[in-house]
């Protein structure tokens, strides 16, 4: 018997919540649907799923909280699914603890993508435990050495400063994930950074002239306009 991961869908729209079930069983997963908050509270602990794709907004409450609640517990893996387009309804959410989000209108490529990273990631445990065993990142051309601390294309050296190395070891040990701005700078930095935003863009744009063919098209790490900036899924 073949055992399929269980999504949990919580979208009060009938005709949205219809298209993303469809788009997750005909690829193999088995969904379940709430319509509310409260429901979808339930049906967590009682159907134990491994995702929740959600909709922030919700009847009887907002999203956000469902998140907040989720959090307090548990780390099931949380992809937002939402028309809200405002940087700081995406920033809340992540902050908060979802793991990605979707703006909709989305396609079914790009939440199919998205699944299967969250999935991923928690068959992992850490998000860092497989690169503590190989030692290395790799996707496409790029490749991370972490026992050397360096970051190569083609099999050369990219020379990145020790921050540049920091920012994109970060970004690569949640490799398909957003990570907001705040938590890079918190992580990175810390909490007494007083450079904001500024310096991230700065180490970014040196980053990306040493590994990226096309600075203005990126293939390795992409900004996520407003909320942060996301790596490029590893090699399996």
């Amino acid at each position: 018997m073949i055992v399929r991961d269980k999504i949990l869908v919580v979208e009060d729209e009938l005709t949205i919540s219809n298209l993303i079930r469809t788009i997750l069983t005909a690829n193999g997963y088995e969904v379940i649907t709430a319509v509310k908050g409260s429901e979808a509270l339930s049906m967590i602990s009682s159907h134990c799923p491994e995702l929740i794709v959600l909709d922030l907004g919700l009847p009887d409450m907002d999203g956000v909280e469902l998140i907040r609640s989720v959090r307090s517990w548990t780390n099931l893996p949380i992809i937002v699914v939402s028309a809200r387009s405002y940087d700081r309804d995406k920033v809340q959410a992540l902050d908060l603890g979802a793991d990605d989000y979707l703006t909709k209108p989305f396609s079914s490529a790009e939440l199919l993508a998205r699944v299967r990273v969250a999935i991923r990631h928690t068959r992992m445990g850490a998000p860092d435990s497989a690169h503590v065993h190989s030692g290395k990142f790799t996707a496409g051309n790029l490749t991370i050495d972490y026992d050397k601390h360096q970051v190569l294309v083609d099999g050369k050296n990219c020379h990145l400063t020790q921050n540049e190395y920091k920012i994109v070891a970060l970004l690569a040990r949640y490799a398909g994930r957003v990570l907001t701005y705040d938590f890079l700078l918190q992580e990175l930095w810390g909490p007494q950074n007083q450079g904001g935003n500024q310096i991230l863009r700065v180490n970014m744009a040196n980053i990306r002239r040493k590994i990226e063919k096309n600075p203005a098209e990126p293939q390795y790490i992409f900004t996520e306009v407003g909320v942060g900036y996301r790596m490029v899924e590893g090699d399996s």
